[in-house]
């Protein structure tokens, strides 16, 4: 009579088992990990109310049509926490403005969103101090130019070293 011993590269199903565990465990784990981070991230919401925003469509895009017409140019700046907008005709000569406001928002998250006013200072000049982080963000400048709505101006910025590439 001989007697099995079990041998030291034997796999059994407790091996198998734990092979399973470990990677179910990591798939479970990364999964979890990338939900957190999307709740956390980004809240998905682009506008409070979808069906006002469709019903303001229409009016939106023709207002935008109307300011592209104009043909007009905008330089912005931002340099040493100081934002400057520039806005001028087709011919160059600077648009006489009132007033203006500038919303930088992240792309993703609302958590960093900042309103400024602009203040005019000479025409077609106007200038406000803010605080931006370095990355990227989008501008939307709102101008009131003599038109029936303000001029709107979205573009997205980067900031490196605390000036606007």
């Amino acid at each position: 009579m001989s007697v099995k011993t079990k041998t030291s590269g034997t796999f059994t199903g407790w091996h198998m088992l734990g092979i399973m565990l470990a990677f179910f465990g990591v798939i479970i784990a990364v999964n979890l990990v990338m939900a957190y981070n999307a709740v956390n991230s980004w809240s998905g919401l682009v506008v409070p109310n979808t069906y006002v925003a469709s019903q303001e469509f229409n009016a939106k895009a023709a207002t935008g049509k109307e300011q592209a017409a104009l043909q007009w140019q905008a330089k912005p700046s931002y340099e040493n926490g100081v934002f400057t907008y520039r806005l001028s005709d087709r011919d160059g000569n600077a648009v006489a403005a009132t007033g203006a406001t500038v919303e930088f928002k992240r792309p993703v998250g609302d958590a960093h969103d900042t309103v400024v006013e602009l203040a005019v200072i000479d025409q077609g000049v106007l200038r406000a101090p803010v605080e931006l982080g370095e990355g990227s963000w989008i501008m939307e400048v709102n101008t009131d130019a003599g038109l029936d709505n303000p001029y709107r101006h979205v573009l997205r910025i980067i900031i490196r070293n605390g000036r606007m590439l």
